[in-house]
């Protein structure tokens, strides 16, 4: 009889996992448990100076798909045990419903050691956010946005509101994702394509377990006074949302996004997302949210896919390299362009990390996974005119196949934890460990060689210790520290005041959101703000009026000839939808300093506009007289939407100089205008030929 040794049973076993006799499933073939986890942490290439160590794994965690850290330093995870249940041939592998966890390292060793079911329910199945705001902790699950309040403290939820309903993309990867608490008190939050619209309950309050009941439900109006769905009016595809944290004055702020799986924002209130490469179109890309931009995911004007576009341009003789402009519509009037496209992928969670712990390359960076090519990874950028522009720095790497990093969040230590799918594939409707006890999931901690976790311990009933806990990296330590710092007004203000001298523009910006809080203080704080030296607090403070509902058009009045195209473009878009008569003179002098190279500025100008064209572009016109007809002139009516524009677009196509491309460039903006004046145009144009 052959003798068999230890390691050869546990080949044999693993080969069971792998491949079940009716190959319905496989498990990870390097192994499942604790053990099999640390040894895959050995193939985990890391940048120069930091190591990772696992931190759980399964049986404690299993296909985590969204994970937040609390001021304490524990990581939660909404799980997906219940993948696809509604429709695989797996089904419900987990009856009770997928988890809410919490995982804690009680003794300090970076492991976890302790486990917490904060939730479980099948409402919650494959959920795609956790925010973990004091003892309320918000779960996104289409169709609905659940708040669950621990009112006791025992690490359990004990009540159940939704925030929001009526969500399209249940069980799917493209429904509502994550919210994340902003620096000036209000939630952020996107969904993705299939998400579709947004709508509030009837009733807020419901039981604890179970699907929740069937009730009236309405939709929700937008502070521009749009209903929020994507049929096109204007709004189309994935979008992202700003709110107040009870769910009130909702903003559309950005739309046409296929799956923009969470979205960030930093202490200046600027936003940054990724985006979906379309499954297998090589298009993954980063975004700077413009408030207000069209992301150009489908045709703004019919919804048409990218490929009706680009088959016209292959058939011109475009070369495969200008493919992806294509697949987002970047040659399009009206639509923002990507700050960098990174190729194909499976691109989840994002934040940003604006803390010390982490070398200088990452620091104040956006921190992102991408599943498919099996990498956390940070996009450091510059100030590129009125945009920026990036570039690729790896965090995390490995050759492990099975490393799907789902998200990545920032600990009150400035380590960075990340989440692990752990899976043969990104999921899109399908999983390779398809039975519970062959399940596997990863949580890991990034930190400097040597760096034991720790959680700093604040007194958060004084402003002083409320001050200090501001300036932590951690979110949820932020949320805490602002919500008294707020309730203070005030009495908070001496302390404020030490963080808004500070010289860190991070930490002055977010003293300056709530010193521009306090009744009576608002347009102190805002002056002070735009008169500052700094670039990116000018910003803020003109952001900061937009939200308070002030009167922008003094601060707009003081900026528009600010030597910072950033600063600028914040001023354009603070005029979008702005009735006072001096709007459009203001618009017309910044349109005046577009240099035609600076696309950032070019569509920051037209969602200033929007809504307004005959006014602000008959005031530009008449200032620039015979100079319209310039490089940078063209490029505004190119992008503009006035009555006045198709008998431009024909002046301008008649021009014998210009080339085929540089002709349809100007074709295609004809085709976002309408009305007699259009009719008018292509008559001229039919009838006369190209002159």
């Amino acid at each position: 009889m052959k003798k068999f040794s230890l390691r050869h049973a546990a080949l044999l076993l693993s080969a069971a996992l792998s491949f079940a006799a009716d190959g319905s499933f496989a498990a990870n073939p390097a192994g499942v448990g604790p053990e099999a986890a640390r040894e895959s942490v050995k193939k985990f290439a890391v940048a120069d100076g930091l190591e990772a160590s696992l931190f759980a794994s399964e049986p404690m965690v299993r296909n985590p798909t969204d994970m937040d850290i609390d001021e304490r330093g524990r990581i939660w995870i909404t799980e997906g045990v219940n993948y696809r249940s509604t429709f695989q041939k797996w089904g419900v592998l987990q009856p009770a419903g997928d988890r809410v966890v919490i995982l804690e390292d009680t003794n300090g060793d970076g492991v976890a050691d302790k486990e917490t079911v904060f939730y479980q329910d099948p409402s919650i199945n494959a959920a795609l956010g956790v925010c973990v705001l004091g003892n309320k902790v918000i779960v996104s699950s289409s169709p609905n946005v659940f708040v669950l309040t621990d009112t006791d403290g025992d690490g359990k939820a004990d009540r159940r509101e939704l925030l929001f309903t009526g969500v399209s993309g249940k069980d799917h990867d493209h429904g509502v994702h994550a919210f994340v608490f902003g620096p000036d008190g209000k939630l952020y939050f996107n969904f993705g394509n299939e998400g579709k619209q947004l709508r509030y309950p009837a009733v807020k309050e419901i039981p604890l377990h179970g699907a929740a009941p069937q009730m009236e439900t309405r939709p929700v109006i937008d502070l521009d006074g749009n209903e929020v769905n994507n049929r096109g009016k204007p709004y189309r595809m994935g979008m992202v949302f700003r709110c107040n944290l009870d769910g009130s004055e909702v903003e559309t702020l950005a739309w046409n996004f296929r799956n923009n799986y969470e979205v960030a924002v930093d202490s200046f209130g600027t936003l940054w997302q990724s985006d979906n490469d379309d499954d297998g179109n090589f298009g993954v890309r980063i975004n700077y949210v413009m408030e207000f931009g069209n992301y150009g995911y489908t045709d703004e004007m019919n919804g048409a896919g990218w490929p009706t576009g680009w088959g016209k341009a292959k058939s011109k003789g475009a070369p495969e390299s200008e493919k992806i402009f294509y697949e987002w519509h970047q040659y399009d009037p009206g639509v923002v362009p990507n700050l960098l496209h990174t190729g194909a992928g499976s691109p989840t969670g994002i934040c940003v990390y604006e803390g010390k712990l982490l070398p200088q390359v990452f620091r104040n960076q956006v921190i992102h996974c991408d599943a498919g090519p099996r990498v956390v990874r940070a996009y450091p950028v510059e100030n590129d005119a009125a945009g920026y522009r990036a570039k690729l720095a790896d965090l995390l790497t490995t050759s492990d196949n099975w490393f799907r990093p789902s998200d990545a969040c920032v600990a009150p230590d400035g380590s960075i934890y990340v989440a692990d799918w752990n899976d043969a594939g990104v999921g899109g409707h399908h999983m390779e460990d398809q039975k519970l006890d062959a399940m596997t999931g990863r949580i890991y901690r990034v930190a400097p060689k040597g760096s034991r976790p720790s959680a700093p311990k604040w007194n958060l009933t004084t402003a002083a210790g409320c001050a200090e806990a501001l300036k932590s990296p951690n979110l949820s330590a932020r949320y805490l520290a602002w919500t008294v710092l707020n309730k203070m007004q005030a009495k908070a203000q001496k302390d404020l005041l030490k963080l808004w001298k500070n010289g860190d523009a991070r930490m002055r910006a977010r003293a300056l959101h709530l010193l521009a809080r306090i009744k009576g203080k608002e347009k102190k704080y805002v002056q002070d703000a735009i008169k500052d030296k700094d670039t990116d607090i000018r910003v803020t403070g003109l952001r900061i009026a937009k939200t308070l509902k002030l009167d922008v058009i003094p601060y707009v009045k003081t900026l528009a000839g600010d030597p910072s195209a950033q600063v600028r473009r914040e001023c354009a878009i603070a005029l979008r939808h702005h009735q006072s008569p001096e709007a459009p003179k203001l618009w017309a002098q910044l349109a005046s300093q577009h240099d035609g190279k600076d696309r950032w500025y070019l569509e920051a100008l037209g969602i200033g506009a929007d809504k307004q064209w005959d006014r602000f572009l008959d005031v530009w016109l008449a200032a620039a007289g015979d100079q319209w007809n310039t490089p940078a002139g063209r490029d505004i009516v190119w992008r503009s939407r006035s009555s006045k524009t198709p008998a431009l677009l024909v002046k301008i196509i008649n021009d014998k100089g210009l080339s085929a491309k540089e002709r349809d460039h100007y074709f295609r903006s004809l085709d976002f205008v309408s009305g007699p004046e259009k009719d008018a145009a292509m008559a001229e144009l039919a009838l006369g030929g190209l002159k």
